[in-house]
């Protein structure tokens, strides 16, 4: 796709108008309006800036810039590399300050990438090959061999997870397809969809949060979201500190 061509996508697919994003992106409307056209090519700076202007995810913000000819602007690094060592150092304390509450962290396309040890509360009776860094936790969601068995509500959650995978069509295929025929219940959900899933510990009652890296200027961390759930009733606060008392050893 040519940058034009690109550009113009990107500010459709956002529902901004021209006017907003030359406004935003200190330019002027017909400036905006003769790139979107292909008669006036941008400078690497207003492709930063129009990038910027449209919120537009790192990796997204690097392709703009390849198809307008610049080199990206932004690095890609391992997860291991040591620039990113405060960063996983962050990651583990978060991790072991949440507990005795379950939480993950997860690189962009939904692969574990760390878990506290209360996670084990939530995956427990899953097929090990659903389990570990590096496997899909929507696929153990989802999966019939996974956590979708417990999920009391799994109507609704199946539909939590699944609208979050637009950005990865084939994987939300494979997902709607161990979900196909459930509907969702017609009570009353509340503020936010829980997680409602049976454990040996009880019936657990959970809430979750996300967070991200808000100001990484590297891919990989950026595209790092840590999930943590939390209690919804004194019940599921209870069951998890049980649960993390009598654990063994650590994940």
């Amino acid at each position: 796709m040519d940058f034009p061509s690109a550009l113009r996508e990107r500010r459709t697919r956002r529902r901004i108008s021209q006017l907003d994003l030359a406004l935003r992106a200190g330019t002027t409307q017909r400036h905006l309006s003769f790139i979107e056209s292909g008669r006036s090519v941008p400078g690497r700076n207003m492709v930063v800036r129009l990038a910027e202007s449209l919120e537009l995810p790192l990796r997204e913000r690097n392709e703009l810039l390849l198809a307008a000819g610049y080199a990206p602007a932004y690095p890609e690094s391992s997860l291991d590399d040591p620039v990113l060592a405060p960063a996983r150092t962050a990651i583990e304390h978060i991790l072991r300050a949440h507990e005795p509450y379950p939480a993950l962290v997860v690189d962009g396309r939904g692969d574990l990438i760390a878990a506290n040890r209360a996670f084990a509360v939530i995956t427990e009776g899953a097929a090990p090959e659903l389990l570990g860094p590096g496997a899909n936790v929507y696929r153990l969601a989802l999966h019939p061999d996974g956590v979708a068995p417990r999920i009391r509500n799994l109507a609704e959650w199946a539909r939590h997870i699944l609208v979050r995978l637009d950005h990865l069509p084939d994987l939300r295929a494979e997902l709607t397809e161990y979900v196909l025929e459930l509907e969702p219940s017609a009570g009353q959900l509340g503020f936010a969809v829980p997680l409602l899933v049976s454990s040996s510990h009880g019936d657990l009652h959970l809430m979750t949060t996300v967070t991200t890296f808000a100001t990484a200027v590297d891919i990989t961390l950026s595209e790092l979201k840590l999930e943590a759930f939390l209690p919804a009733d004194p019940a599921t606060a209870e069951a998890l500190r049980l649960a993390a008392a009598q654990a063994p050893g650590t994940m």
